[in-house]
């Protein structure tokens, strides 16, 4: 058996350790620089904009695990194959695994930014190239996440078993599940992950 997690580090196995606010899922954080320099009263010209998000993305960040994903990540790693499927600009998602050390606890990380545009989650191409890459069947793969809206789609289709963690400071916490993607568990910490595993 194999397990997948995915990385909205933030909601999933990480906090974010300088701040506790967080997006809503239905702001559009694509504008979030202009509207911060249009706050300040300062011009929000693409050149500024995009300056902004290139210093975003590539710094290094200060984060930790949640301590039931650091534990969660040790406990299994003796049972499972694990790996991290996770979105966003690779730049950044790369900062975010090398910061948690993650590349040294598990035995797959894809990035599926680096697949190219529209290979992103929901699409399945993340999802059948780690079960090659852990060599493992699609069917013996589990599936860890917490956004409803695009998560299980694919892991669903695949016939993996899904598993949504939803805590109460997540930010997909109330996303809803489109047809063929609703999770088959639902669980609130990822203390609980082993009796859904047995």
């Amino acid at each position: 058996m194999s397990l997948a997690a995915t990385g909205r580090w933030r909601t999933r196995f990480a906090r974010n350790s300088a701040t506790r606010t967080r997006p809503s899922p239905t702001q559009d954080r694509r504008l979030a620089f202009n509207a911060l320099l249009e706050r300040r009263g300062q011009p929000a010209d693409r050149e500024a904009v995009q300056a902004m998000i290139d210093l975003y993305r590539g710094h290094p960040p200060t984060i930790s695990l949640y301590a039931d994903g650091d534990a969660a990540l040790t406990r299994l790693k003796t049972r499972f194959k694990l790996g991290i499927i996770t979105d966003g600009a690779a730049v950044m998602q790369e900062s975010k695994v090398a910061a948690l050390d993650l590349r040294t606890r598990v035995d797959a990380v894809v990035l599926t930014d680096e697949f190219g545009p529209g290979l992103g989650k929901p699409h399945p191409r993340a999802f059948e190239w780690i079960a090659e890459r852990l060599a493992v069947e699609l069917s013996s793969c589990v599936y860890v996440a917490d956004n409803a809206t695009k998560d299980f789609v694919a892991p669903n289709a695949l016939g993996w078993m899904t598993i949504r963690i939803v805590r109460s400071d997540g930010v997909y916490r109330d996303t809803a599940a489109p047809d063929g993607g609703a999770p088959q568990n639902v669980l609130h910490s990822l203390d609980e992950i082993d009796a859904v595993l047995t």
